[in-house]
């Protein structure tokens, strides 16, 4: 049997050590075993912290949803990739740092900063006049949601008793689902409006967010006293300054690698530049000891290390999954946007449901390691089922399979957080909450990217094999040579791209048509999305399946924090 950490050595906190008006006198990562705040008060504290999650969660599907509109608006198609690059690499970068800045300077400051942050954003990208001037501005709200979800988790850290904040951030980390569903629906609705009160319907998508987030800034100032700050004040700027440039290369050529080509001089000189700024990092990390941005003493404690692993190969199941899931509904079940935001309501249901079970089950159990076996188990069968459905498969199906992997994601969200936070001292807290998050974003990311590669890379190949199977029905090639369908104007773009003898390459681009091409035409396309996307799905679920081992392999640390003994 594996040795404990010394993070979890140390004399218990007595209750006495909370002052009332006060959540916290050895650091904010020390949650008092009994809260000063009242059920009420930690019931306000809670919805605006959930609230600012939801603006940090909502953000990146209502955009999606309606990005396409906006470049077709700011004659920007081509540039369109930026905006979403912008937004995920401020985010990203700024996770750790916000952990550690909470650890230091406390939590409230820290999330009242980072919701003005946001909101300033939204406001700006709702006067953006080009696609460029947007990704400025959608970068600035990335440097404003990257902390809200985590000083939001540290705050219910230091407001809610240890044995029942698991169940608070079940109920916190819930929102996900809710947004993957919110967002579409959001981002359909104001996209397809030409004006609202006299503004441009797309620029509504960013002004959403100034009501809610207002909401939640009064909320959090008025009802959390706040927590004091950590006896460390010194700040690793010089790691800061250098992460950036070992994420954001690698990022960037995710985002873009698919279209530069994944070994061009292009991606080549990010990799470089990466892995030069990789090894700085870690020397800067390494001089600063204790004091690090992402201190390399706490990869010295397995449970922490292995946490990190199933944190960043459970993110390419969820990122995958909750990406693929939406291209399958509209492409091959022919649904809109909006349309299949509705559908994956299933998916919603099932996340929000087991995170809120799990977080339930750990506050009153201890026990968070079968909760994210299970978790994995979950998410890679659902993932596997969905490699299964065609073009003919009754609907029900993929609704029962998002049931199942939705509750998969939400078993592992929560308790992939507890895990991290139960491992390491209570000064490093916030700084292992913000890790969990960054990992998995980091994991997601790239996993996505090539999982984007796996769908795209074949499907031109696997339509033409499709279209000369179709070739030998009467079906199709009655439709064919029919007249009408020849002359049907909802027709004309398969016709000119038989005509020209790119049908499969024009599926890369744009396969919007096919909700209005004849059925009988549209058949191979849609066969042929199904063999590419097929392939994507069990890819992601081989992936899942090594973060079930890795799961497997958790050093389950069940007690809440009792000690601060150094992580070494």
């Amino acid at each position: 049997m594996e040795k404990p950490a010394r993070a979890e050595e140390g004399p218990p906190v007595s209750p006495s050590a909370a002052p009332p008006g006060a959540t916290d006198t050895a650091g904010p990562g020390a949650p008092s075993p009994v809260s000063p705040y009242s059920r009420r008060r930690i019931g306000l504290i809670t919805l605006g912290l959930m609230l600012g999650t939801f603006l940090s969660a909502l953000d990146q599907t209502i955009v999606a949803t309606s990005m396409a509109t906006i470049a077709d608006d700011l004659k920007g198609v081509d540039a369109q990739a930026w905006v979403s690059t912008a937004y995920l690499v401020t985010l990203s970068m700024t996770t750790p740092l916000y952990g550690k800045l909470s650890d230091v300077y406390g939590r409230k400051p820290l999330f009242l900063g980072a919701t003005s942050v946001f909101l300033l954003g939204s406001v700006a990208c709702s006067f953006a006049g080009s696609v460029y001037q947007l990704a400025v501005y959608r970068g600035v709200q990335g440097l404003g949601a990257g902390g809200l979800v985590i000083t939001g988790l540290m705050i219910i850290a230091d407001t809610v008793p240890a044995e029942a904040r698991p169940r608070y951030q079940g109920a916190f980390m819930s929102v996900y689902g809710l947004s993957s569903v919110v967002g579409p629906l959001l981002g359909g609705f104001f996209s397809g409006r030409g004006s609202i009160l006299g503004v441009t319907g797309w620029r509504w998508v960013f002004l959403v967010n100034v009501p809610t987030g207002v909401v939640s800034l009064v909320l959090v100032a008025v009802a959390f006293k706040g927590s004091r700050s950590g006896g460390r004040q010194r700040v690793d700027w010089w790691g800061a300054a250098i992460l950036p440039f070992a994420v954001v290369p690698v990022l960037i050529v995710a985002e873009h690698g698919g279209s530069w080509g994944w070994l061009s001089a292009r991606s080549a000189g990010c990799y470089a530049l990466g892995a030069v700024a990789l090894v700085a990092f870690l020397l800067v990390e390494r001089a600063m000891k204790l004091e690090a941005l992402i201190p390399l003493r706490l990869f010295g404690i397995p449970a922490f290390r292995t946490t990190m692993v199933t944190a960043a190969l459970s993110g390419v199941g969820m990122y995958g999954g909750i990406v693929l899931v939406p291209q399958y509904l509209q492409i091959v079940r022919g649904q809109s946007p909006t349309e299949a935001g509705l559908m994956t309501i299933p998916l919603m249901v099932g996340m929000m449901a087991a995170a809120v079970f799990s977080g339930g089950a750990v506050s009153r159990t201890g026990r968070y390691k079968g909760l994210t076996v299970a978790g994995m188990v979950l998410t890679v069968a659902g993932l596997a089922l969905f490699a299964t459905v065609d073009v003919r498969t009754p609907l029900w199906q993929p609704v029962v399979y998002m049931v199942v992997f939705g509750v998969g994601l939400g078993n592992c969200l929560q308790t992939l957080t507890v895990a991290a936070q139960n491992c390491v001292p209570r000064e490093a807290m916030g700084l292992s909450t913000s890790l969990v998050t960054f990992f998995r974003q980091i994991g997601g990311s790239l996993g996505l990217a090539a999982l984007m590669s796996v769908l795209f890379r074949p499907l031109a190949g696997n339509i033409h094999d499709a279209f000369v199977k179709a070739a030998r029905t009467r079906e199709f090639l009655a439709a064919l040579n029919d007249p009408a369908v020849r002359s049907a104007p909802e027709n004309a773009p398969f016709f000119s791209a038989v005509k020209g003898g790119g049908a499969g390459q024009g599926a890369l681009s744009d396969m919007s048509f096919l909700q209005r091409l004849d059925p009988r035409l549209a058949g191979p396309f849609k066969e042929g999305f199904v063999t590419s996307i097929s392939l994507s799905f069990l890819v992601a679920a081989g992936v899942a399946a090594l973060g079930f081992v890795a799961a497997a392999l958790l050093v389950e640390k069940r007690a809440p924090h009792t000690g601060s003994a150094d992580p070494e």
